[in-house]
C-alpha cells in the first residue's frame, strides 16, 4: 500500500473551467495513498460547489478553502 507523502501535492487549476479542477483533482487523488494531503488552486467558480461536493461523494475531507490571489486554494486530504 503506497504511504502518503509528507508534502502536499499542488494542482495547478488556474484558468481552467469545469470540470476539469474536479477531473485534475480525481486523477491526483486515484492513485494517492490515503492520508495524502492535496491543495487545488482554482479560479473557476463553479469549483466553489463541484469541489465540496467532490469530497462529500467521493469520501475525502476538504480541510480548508482560502481565496488568495484571485484563486481559490482547497487543501483536501484523500480518504480511506
Amino acid at each position: 500500500m503506497p504511504v502518503p507523502s509528507p508534502d502536499p501535492l499542488l494542482i495547478d487549476a488556474r484558468d481552467l473551467l469545469c470540470p476539469l479542477p474536479v477531473l485534475r483533482l480525481r486523477k491526483a487523488l486515484a492513485t494517492a495513498a490515503p492520508g495524502t494531503e492535496v491543495m487545488l488552486l482554482a479560479t473557476d467558480p463553479a469549483a466553489h460547489v463541484d469541489v465540496p461536493h467532490f469530497c462529500a461523494e467521493q469520501g475525502h475531507t476538504l480541510v480548508s478553502s482560502l481565496e488568495e490571489g484571485g484563486a481559490t486554494r482547497y487543501h483536501i486530504r484523500r480518504g480511506g
